[in-house]
């Protein structure tokens, strides 16, 4: 009869197939992709590492170099000082009176320095008495640099005795100062020698007898 017996190993199932289904791409060729993989890799992880350590040098050296301070130019006008807190002037003492000043006049000096900051122009110096006019030498306007210090000789004139102060309790200058910053009108009150001793210049400019 037809049909009868064992059937025929179908195939893949004999001894010499290995009973597992064989790798369609050949050994060498997998080894060979993977290794250029790990390769590529490496590259991009070498040349990563290298961008890192320049950036870190470059960003080492500088923050490690040199800074010079900004000139003292390069401030904004708010940082630097008003003039008025920079400048003080006090009395020295008595003057001859300049050749070919008018009658009824005198002289007296005073020193003005700038502590800090920028240098100072003085524009202006005046008197609050009625019947007085004043000069300076140096004549203003006139600047000082800060740390330094100018003498200034003031001779003042009475043009009308009676208008003059009889005894000048607080007498002051106003000094109009300029610097890169601002203009201010400042009061100087000079002390109590600078008020005796124009009481009596003022005495004697006017003719009254004195001890």
């Amino acid at each position: 009869m037809s049909g009868i017996g064992p059937p025929e190993p179908g195939e893949g199932t004999h001894a010499r197939d290995g009973g597992r289904p064989r790798d369609p791409r050949p050994p060498g060729r997998a080894r060979a992709a993977l290794t250029a993989w790990y390769a590529r890799r490496r590259r991009i992880a070498i040349a990563l590492a290298i961008a890192a350590v320049a950036l870190a040098g470059g960003g080492y050296l500088y923050a490690t170099r040199p800074h010079r301070p900004p000139p003292r130019e390069d401030r904004t006008p708010t940082q630097l000082p008003y003039p008025a807190q920079v400048v003080d002037m006090t009395y020295l003492d008595g003057q001859a009176t300049p050749a070919g000043a008018p009658p009824r006049s005198f002289s007296f000096a005073v020193l003005l320095s700038v502590a800090s900051g920028p240098p100072v122009t003085v524009t202006r110096v005046t008197q609050p008495y009625a019947g007085l006019s004043l000069d300076t030498e140096p004549s203003a306007p006139f600047r000082t640099k800060s740390g330094s210090a100018r003498k200034i000789t003031i001779t003042m004139h009475v043009t009308e005795c009676e208008k003059a102060p009889k005894n000048a309790g607080l007498p002051f200058l106003d000094v109009t100062l300029r610097n890169t910053r601002a203009i201010q009108v400042q009061s100087f009150i000079l002390g109590p020698r600078y008020a005796q001793e124009l009481s009596r210049a003022l005495q004697v400019a006017c003719s009254n007898k004195v001890g």
